[in-house]
């Protein structure tokens, strides 16, 4: 049985294809197809895959044959059609010789085991690099000359041919050693190219795009106009550049476009791609945060953010920022949200936490959103913003420390509230040698501006009295009166300052969280024991100031009462149970649960995964392995990990829209 094919083939032609149609019914073996001059088909007489393709009084032509179709036995039925692709190669002239060329699948030439000859392919060597030659780029069996840039034949591939080129061809270049053909080469790799030129110009406008995009979002977090990409930062960069890196700027910035329409477009665009990671929370579980705030204009805006574990690290994410049309009630908030989850296709059991920011909208007992939100999650773990708990107890003062405070705000308003007495205190202060011209405000929603503006008074206070003493003798001899309160609460707002800031952590979980406040609240129950001792080394404005005993038992008592606070806000961070394997999983730990016990035996005898813990509990933890292994503890460890502590990441966008 044979199966014929018609085709044409040109000179230089490196592929061709053979259409065959199959009239009976047969079965071959594609491997085992033969291909000779008259293009018939049929079976080895060894019953071996050859190719041997022999045009009488022309060239020889070798080649290979693949096909779609695997190689096993296969019913071909009539109308069947097999198409095999035949990459061939031209040869040299050989009448008198019949070629059979052995293939395999990797495409090399094998000897065969019959007696036939084959052709001999002579390799390149480094060696010839001294004759001014390297591989050509089309054919790394052909050498070229890179001085005349000349593909010879495989043929010549031999040191004495290519010395007689150098020598025929470039009679000045003999005798250079092999350092100079070196550079030849080096130069000819760097030359430029169309593909390099256009992968160059490609590369710069993809490079260019993305810093577009990423300075848009810049722009947005910021909450500035949109001009002013165009306006401020185009040419901020382009002073830059020429400044700076002595380059000329019109290449770069035309590649990166930032008017005010490719801005906003940009931003759509990217609040869009928000969106579409809804696709992962719907698998996943994640913690959310939400807050409500007033725009100018009454406008009542909700956002919501979520954090969740994507690719074994924590993300944190804008998940939607819409307004809320009529009041702004509990009942309100929990219905924009369930309407978001409903078009999403997101599942509230997903949501392991919520933070909100303590509001009575928010945590109200009966009609608070929180408790809307458990009647359908009642295992819901809420917590209310450390940070703005750690802000209500700092505010906790006594009457005398209220008004010590007071008659700084007092002296600070009346220096700052008038621009000549501005301008004669900074030039007061430059007189004394100050180290600061300037007094800060105080601003009651800022965390950090009370003891930034206490550390600042307090730095010049000299100054401050010189001022004030003919312009206000009253305020001045109050000042003088409680100077040692003024050290006193310089000096504790400066701690409060410090832990909020480590509250602040990128990196921050409910552990960590637990971990500062308990060492807190082990620092105010010391610092009471200390100066009740008349030991001031944690004051150490307050050790320079003679204080007499109603100070101390000032001090003492306030210390005492924020201890308290301090315990009673932070009653459920405190008392939170964290079990110890989740901060060492490899300690020998017992838990009552059978199942945990089981898991967490299994857990500690894996050596792989102690080797990955010495990048910390947390980088352990969210590893993907852990919730397929050992889902009974990521259960417990999740909502520890995952759970937004605080509630300040809707302030960097609720700010500058409140201030715009």
């Amino acid at each position: 049985m044979q199966l014929h094919a018609s085709f044409s083939l040109h000179y230089r032609s490196t592929a061709f294809s053979l259409q065959f149609r199959i009239v009976h019914r047969i079965r071959v073996r594609i491997s085992e197809v033969k291909l000779c001059a008259s293009i018939d088909t049929g079976y080895d007489e060894w019953g071996s895959p050859f190719v041997s393709l022999a045009v009488p009084g022309k060239a020889y032509l070798t080649g290979s044959i693949s096909t779609t179709r695997p190689h096993t036995d296969y019913w071909y039925h009539i109308g069947d059609e097999i198409r095999l692709e035949c990459h061939f190669e031209y040869l040299e002239d050989r009448r008198d010789v019949e070629r059979r060329i052995w293939w395999r699948k990797d495409g090399k030439v094998t000897d065969t085991k019959h007696g036939y000859s084959k052709e001999k392919c002579r390799q390149y060597s480094v060696d010839y690099l001294k004759y001014g030659f390297v591989p050509s780029e089309a054919d790394k069996q052909l050498p070229m000359c890179l001085l005349c840039n000349k593909v010879l034949s495989n043929d010549s591939m031999k040191p004495s041919k290519l010395e007689d080129h150098l020598k025929r061809c470039h009679t000045d270049k003999i005798g250079k050693d092999l350092k100079y053909f070196q550079t030849l080469k080096e130069k000819y790799e760097k030359r430029p190219t169309m593909h390099s030129m256009f992968a160059s110009t490609s590369q710069s406008n993809d490079d260019g795009l993305r810093a577009s995009y990423n300075i848009s979002l810049l722009i947005a977090k910021s909450g500035k106009p949109h001009t002013i990409g165009e306006q401020l930062i185009l040419p901020a960069v382009e002073e830059v550049l020429k400044t700076v890196l002595h380059k000329s700027p019109f290449d770069v910035l035309k590649r990166i476009p930032l008017s005010n329409n490719t801005v906003q477009r940009r931003i759509d665009e990217m609040s869009s791609d928000i969106e579409s990671f809804c696709a992962i929370i719907c698998k996943t579980h994640f913690s959310i945060q939400l807050d409500e705030s007033t725009l100018p204009g009454n406008e009542a805006l909700l956002l919501a953010y979520v954090r969740f574990i994507m690719e074994e690290e924590i993300h944190e994410e804008l998940l939607f920022a819409r307004t809320l049309e009529t009041d702004t009630k509990g009942e309100s908030i929990f219905n924009v949200l369930s309407n978001f989850f409903t078009e999403k296709s997101i599942p509230f059991t997903n949501i392991i936490s919520v933070a909100t920011d303590g509001v009575p909208a928010m945590v109200g007992r009966y009609r608070g959103f929180i408790s809307h939100l458990k009647r359908i999650i009642p295992g819901l773990t809420a917590i209310h913003c450390i940070i703005r708990r750690q802000h209500l107890v700092a505010k906790h003062l006594s009457d005398r420390l209220n008004q010590s405070l007071h008659f700084v705000i007092k002296a600070v308003n009346k220096i700052r509230s008038n621009a000549l007495n501005t301008r004669l205190f900074a030039q007061l202060c430059d007189e004394n040698d100050e180290d600061f011209q300037r007094l800060l405000l105080h601003t009651e929603v800022r965390w950090l501006s009370k003891g930034a503006c206490l550390t600042r008074f307090y730095s010049v206070f000299d100054s401050v009295l010189e001022f004030l003493e003919s312009r206000d003798p009253d305020l001045k001899e109050n000042l003088i009166k409680f100077k040692a309160d003024i050290a006193y609460l310089t000096d504790l707002f400066k701690k409060f300052n410090d832990i909020n800031l480590q509250l602040q952590g990128d990196s921050l979980n409910l552990i960590k969280t637990k971990g500062i406040i308990s060492a807190f609240l082990g620092k105010l129950k010391f610092m009471k024991q200390n100066i009740s001792r008349r030991e001031f080394s944690q004051f150490p404005n307050l050790s320079q100031v003679e204080c007499i005993d109603e100070d101390i038992h000032t001090y003492s008592q306030h210390l005492s009462a924020l201890h308290d606070d301090f315990k009673t806000r932070f009653e459920d961070i405190l008392t939170m149970d964290i079990p110890p394997w989740i901060i060492n999983p490899f300690d020998e730990t017992e838990v009552a649960n059978v199942v945990l016990q089981e898991e967490l035996l299994e857990l500690s005898t894996n050596e792989e995964l102690k080797v990955k813990f010495r990048k910390g509990y947390q980088t352990f933890w969210l590893q993907a392995e852990i919730p397929e292994k050992y889902p009974g503890l990521w259960e417990i460890a999740r909502k520890f990990l995952i759970a937004f502590p605080r509630h300040t990441l809707s302030k960097g966008v609720l700010v500058p829209l409140q201030t715009s």
